[in-house]
């Protein structure tokens, strides 16, 4: 299972090559006969369905998706799972310590597709249990166009600025998992002043990394605080004046893992499902959009530095599962 540890390995883990792997077997007739999966994802609404459109092209399997932010998916996931009734196959979240706990409950199927052994150690369960579907560069961003180069913050406790006031954006961890961890790091190292400071500075709360991005677009806010890289990527392609930052306090890379839910109506078609998100087709798009890819054999996406040049802050993920329900009730108290 995961423990506590950092990803600094996920970037210096890089193509040094591969001792044999025997791939799990996936009945490939039982999974057609099955005729669709359902998958619930966290996964960014344009990624997972060109993910969706890719493998029902390929497989000619349908997909039911169902997609909302991390601590949403987790909630219905669980929910439904406590009343007995298992409507997923697939589950992808960015939750790497909630994956680790519902694997230890017995939730999911131990499953090693073919590139199994091409995602580092530090974003998989070792038995298979869950594996990254990408990584997330979790940092701040800017309007570049509005903020000056000498005025753009060049720590986390810079935000604690008053020149920023009013300017800045954050998720909600109740909604985003990948929230959770960040939130959950930077009060664990930093106290919860840090937060108490950025809601002095009037900071806007919205649900997810979609909406912080939105209130950049529209000008808004000037700044997204703790948020997913990727989105900025996507919106500098199209041609919005957004500028990363990477403190230089650090940065946190968090992997979004994908597990084959035991007890699934689709057992067959949700492994060929999971093996589909770790292959060379689904990989590469992650990169071409913007974000990391899960496997070290994918480079990083144009534009961006290699994992291996940041500096990257650990995340206990023992210590965000424990602490989950009293993480989000404190930010949510300091920001209500």
């Amino acid at each position: 299972m995961l423990k506590r540890r950092d990803l600094i390995a996920v970037a210096t883990l890089v193509a040094l090559g591969h001792p044999a792997f025997a791939q799990d077997a996936i009945d490939l007739a039982k999974a057609k006969a099955e005729a669709k999966v359902v998958w619930y994802t966290s996964t960014p609404l344009p990624q997972a369905q060109k993910i969706v459109n890719l493998f029902e092209k390929e497989h000619g399997i349908k997909v039911e998706l169902f997609r909302s932010g991390g601590s949403a998916i987790l909630r219905r996931f669980q929910q439904e799972g406590d009343a007995g009734r298992i409507a997923a196959d697939v589950l992808t979240t960015s939750d790497p310590a909630a994956a680790a706990m519902l694997g230890r409950k017995g939730a999911f199927v131990a499953f090693k597709p073919k590139n199994f052994d091409k995602i580092p150690n530090e974003a998989k369960d070792k038995d298979g249990f869950f594996v990254a579907q990408r990584l997330n560069l979790m940092t701040n961003y800017i309007r570049s166009d509005k903020v000056p180069a000498a005025d753009e913050p060049k720590t986390w406790a810079d935000l604690a600025d008053p020149k920023y006031k009013g300017k800045m954006v954050i998720g909600d961890p109740s909604f985003t998992s990948l929230l959770v961890s960040v939130v959950g790091m930077m009060s664990k190292e930093r106290g919860w002043g840090f937060y108490e400071k950025l809601r002095a500075n009037d900071t806007m709360v919205v649900q997810g990394n979609q909406q912080a991005a939105d209130m950049l677009k529209r000008g808004e806010r000037l700044i997204a605080v703790g948020a997913l890289d990727s989105y900025a990527a996507e919106d500098r392609a199209a041609g919005h004046p957004m500028k990363t930052l990477y403190p230089s306090d650090g940065v946190f890379v968090i992997p979004s893992p994908t597990s084959v839910v035991k007890g699934g109506p689709s057992p067959n078609a949700a492994k060929l499902l999971a093996g589909f998100i770790i292959s060379d087709e689904v990989q590469k798009m992650f990169p071409a959009d913007g974000g990391f890819a899960a496997r070290t054999d994918i480079a990083a996406p144009a534009g961006s530095p290699p994992l291996s040049s940041l500096k990257i802050l650990p995340v206990d993920y023992d210590y965000t599962e424990k602490e989950a329900p009293r993480i989000k009730k404190r930010f949510n108290d300091i920001f209500q």
